[in-house]
């Protein structure tokens, strides 16, 4: 499936923001492109900067990082749910709770590395056993519709935006 083919409800939710970031591509193929290079861009920062936060009460690189991969379990789990026709609304997360309690202070960029190598498969392997009807499947999620496909933009976008911050803000 490519971006181009998704139905979006009206109005544009907030995700929308990471579906454009993304262009035109196939999810699949995304999703494997960022398996290659995310962990090349972990492993590109300096241990020393992943205690850097750009602006006082921002997160730091760490938490950032773990903010991803916390994100993406999060979206996977949501997109297993809505495809096995579980239709319970499910609550949103607080991701600056999540942030503060990750120790992302203690971590490595190898565990770091690890953990979303570890997650970015999982989900691969997820999507790869969903059928094109399964991909229109929809739930609720945040109080906003979702179906299975858009969430998986929503992953591949959310990491290139973070991704972004990340070089513009903090890697500087």
């Amino acid at each position: 499936m490519k971006t181009s083919e998704l139905k979006l409800a009206d109005p544009i939710p907030f995700y929308k923001t990471y579906i454009d970031v993304l262009g035109e591509v196939e999810l699949l193929d995304m999703l494997e492109r960022q398996l290659q290079n995310f962990p090349d861009f972990i492993k590109s920062i300096s241990e020393s900067k992943l205690s850097h936060a750009y602006e006082v009460n921002k997160w730091t690189v760490a938490q950032v990082l773990l903010h991803i991969i916390d994100s993406e379990r999060v979206f996977q789990y949501r997109a297993l749910r809505f495809s096995r026709g579980d239709e319970t609304a499910l609550p949103g997360f607080d991701e600056n709770i999540y942030a503060s309690n990750s120790n992302a202070e203690a971590r490595s960029k190898n565990s770091l590395t690890e953990e979303y190598i570890a997650v970015r498969k999982s989900t691969i392997t997820l999507y790869k056993s969903f059928t094109q009807e399964t991909l229109q499947k929809t739930g609720v999620a945040s109080n906003l519709p979702w179906n299975v496909a858009v969430l998986g933009f929503v992953i591949c976008g959310h990491q290139k935006h973070h991704r972004n911050i990340l070089r513009e803000r903090y890697l500087l």
